[in-house]
């Protein structure tokens, strides 16, 4: 079974058993997904526009640190962008102004460092936890390139995918992998990686596109869920988001089939979706974990 087969598995088999979220299939089977202009990067604020093997670079270390929704409404956003934005153009900025990070660098990164890049405070928590994913990131790859890990993934997203998550702990979200396919989706869609098998991948479980899912009346939360959600309480990792995550995949795998896209376009859909007002003043779950 390849990587994306055992979330599609995984993910089946918790929504069946779910006991705090539960998919409303016919509110799913009324959802008419707006299709979108085809995804794509924002040059703005991601680091597109260098040498092959640096924009690879780029998008391993964004990809490395892609999580902390969970505490994003306490970060210094710059103005009009999400954390995400201001985590991927902040980190662009740096590439931009002094190039990419050396395998020594990233190996000892510090959480300071850091900080001073992304323009936050040097001790807030994620930092800390930012820093750990680069030095993670850095001994993952030794002396390889990011250029020779995808050259490594022999043209599968999957297999490159299997490859972050079997050897960075930070990559290792069992049952969904959201990282570590997007990932795959990213260098592709960068144009600098090419995989026979993109069309495999499933949407990039977040807090995002299940948010969505519950907007559209899709997924349905237990009474007691949904009220602590609504009054903007974190979640612990646990039950209640794995069921989020998992019913949100099992949901776009069953409306992906019925609009006839693959799910990693019906993610790009939704999660454009979720940047319009109206769902963005409606909270959404939150939950610090390193996955998401």
């Amino acid at each position: 079974m390849g990587l994306c087969d055992e979330v599609r598995d995984h993910c089946a088999r918790v929504a069946a058993h779910a006991q705090w979220v539960h998919i409303d299939l016919e509110a799913l089977d009324a959802m008419e997904p707006a299709a979108a202009a085809p995804p794509a990067l924002d040059a703005e604020c991601h680091y597109l526009e260098g040498d092959a093997p640096d924009v690879a670079t780029y998008l391993l270390a964004l990809d490395a640190i892609n999580f902390g929704s969970g505490w994003f409404p306490t970060l210094r956003k710059r103005p009009g962008r999400s954390g995400y934005f201001t985590v991927a153009g902040a980190l662009a900025d740096r590439f931009r102004a002094e190039g990419p990070w050396s395998g020594p660098q990233l190996r000892a990164m510090r959480a300071d460092e850091l900080a001073a890049v992304l323009g936050q405070r040097a001790d807030h928590e994620l930092m800390a936890l930012y820093a750990q994913a680069l030095r993670s990131l850095g001994a993952f790859l030794g002396e390889r390139s990011a250029l020779d890990l995808v050259a490594e993934a022999r043209g599968s997203a999957q297999r490159l995918a299997a490859t972050l998550a079997g050897g960075m702990a930070l990559f290792a979200d069992r049952g969904f992998y959201k990282r570590a396919q997007i990932t795959s989706a990213d260098l592709a869609l960068a144009g600098v990686a090419g995989f026979d098998d993109l069309d495999e991948l499933t949407i990039f479980a977040d807090n995002l596109v299940p948010h969505v899912l519950r907007c559209e009346g899709a997924l349905v939360y237990d009474e007691r869920l949904a009220a602590h959600i609504d009054a903007g309480r974190p979640l612990r990792l646990g039950p209640h988001e794995r069921e989020i995550r998992a019913c949100a995949v099992h949901a776009c795998e069953l409306l992906a089939g019925r609009v006839g896209v693959p799910p990693r376009i019906l993610d790009h859909w939704l999660w454009n979706r979720g940047q319009a007002p109206e769902f963005k003043m409606r909270p959404r779950h939150r939950c610090r974990c390193v996955y998401y």
